[in-house]
């Protein structure tokens, strides 16, 4: 059965509530944070690499708006890259962005390092480092074809089978790193420091106004995509190897920005990360329902001993300087578990940590101000920027 563009559409969005019923059947997936698109899509994926034994003929599908839904995403992501929201947090927040840097270069050095261990390309290292464990499986997927064009054969399996270990991880640990560092340090909650609300530029629309305004998005999003191409473009003709989303991410920045200055658009910043969330939940459950699997049955002892390192080093990282560098206070300790959540996963995980730490001990604002501005947007564009580096060096 072969399934055409507007088909394999539908079926990507069936497939992402099969990924939000396992999350409801069995409720430790939804603890650990575990994305319905890539619960579902590897579902499907194991079944048909399973196809020809059971004797069915598995589907075949056409994947022509995998790529455009992948740049909206990250189009959104560049909306977010605001200097407003940059100054709100201070000092700190350009303090904690720097740490994570430090920390996204110190992963691509150590998957380098037991990389070439095993005797394997480098690239390789680097795609089990910074790539998918501080990008998670949208930016993993999104870099595949880069990594594949530059020798490392199954770069999106890998990709993927990376972050989901980092997202169990971030999701395991992070807790108990935050409860350990409050019963070590005997820290006080109630010295949390006040933070400031988050710009979020013009409130949602109410119902009457509704329509127009999400086409005006929708619309901002795609010429960001347009002119966004032709910036990609002028990269490649340099001799640049990059993602094709980083030209709409950068347009997308300085609209946001023209934006914050001008009121000119008077954009809504959440409708705008509400249609990135949709344009990654459909992207994600497309890439992962299409992945070979079986390309990774020889890779899975380098995979396993590299990933094993970085989530010591990550562990470490986040109770020791990440604590000491942020105040070694109890906003501090909230942050470390953050960080360790998005450095090994996503956002998601980073925020589900730090809830479950507050909830039992009190309310952290700065920490709910610093690390989504950081593991959401900021870190996004360095990240990018470093692997198409390591790309351009190693390969």
């Amino acid at each position: 059965m072969s399934l055409d563009l507007i088909q394999t559409l539908a079926f990507a969005g069936l497939v992402l509530y099969l990924g939000s019923g396992m999350r409801a059947l069995i409720p430790v997936l939804g603890r650990w944070n575990l994305p319905a698109p890539v619960l579902g899509g590897l579902l499907v994926a194991g079944f048909i690499a399973l196809a020809p034994k059971l004797g069915v003929t598995a589907p075949s599908f056409d994947t022509g708006l995998q790529k455009p839904l992948m740049v909206a995403f990250f189009t959104a992501i560049g909306f977010g890259a605001s200097l407003r929201t940059l100054k709100i947090g201070g000092p700190l927040v350009a303090r904690f962005l720097a740490i994570a840097f430090a920390f996204a270069i110190l992963q691509n050095v150590i998957g380098i390092l037991v990389s070439l261990v095993f005797g394997l390309h480098p690239l390789f290292g680097v795609l089990c480092g910074a790539v998918t464990l501080t990008g998670g499986p949208a930016t993993g997927l999104a870099f595949a074809p880069q990594f594949e064009a530059a020798g490392v054969q199954g770069a999106a399996i890998i990709a993927v089978a990376a972050a989901m270990a980092g997202i169990v991880s971030g999701g395991v640990l992070g807790g108990p790193l935050g409860t350990w560092l409050m019963n070590r340090h005997q820290l006080d909650p109630k010295q949390a420091a006040r933070a400031s609300a988050l710009d979020e530029g013009t409130p949602l629309p109410v119902d009457d106004d509704f329509g127009p305004a999400l086409l005006k998005h929708v619309v901002a999003i795609l010429a960001c995509l347009w002119l966004g191409g032709y910036i990609s473009k002028a990269f490649t003709q340099i001799g640049w190897t990059l993602p094709e989303y980083i030209g709409a991410m950068l347009v997308a920045a300085v609209l946001r920005n023209l934006d914050d200055a001008t009121k000119f658009l008077r954009l809504s910043h959440r409708l705008i990360e509400e249609l990135g969330e949709v344009a990654l939940s459909l992207f994600l459950a497309m890439a992962i329902m299409t992945l070979p699997l079986a390309k990774l049955a020889g890779l899975v002892g380098p995979l396993v001993a590299i990933l094993v390192v970085q989530v010591l080093a990550v562990l470490w990282f986040s109770g020791t300087w990440v604590f000491r560098w942020m105040g070694k206070d109890y906003d501090s300790a909230v942050m470390s578990s953050g960080f360790l959540g998005f450095m090994l996963g996503t956002t998601a995980n980073a925020m589900a940590n730090m809830r479950s730490l507050t909830e039992r001990y009190g309310r952290s604002p700065r920490a709910f101000l610093i690390v989504p501005l950081v593991g959401a947007f900021f870190i996004d564009f360095l990240n990018a920027a470093l692997t198409t580096f390591a790309l351009n060096v190693l390969q």
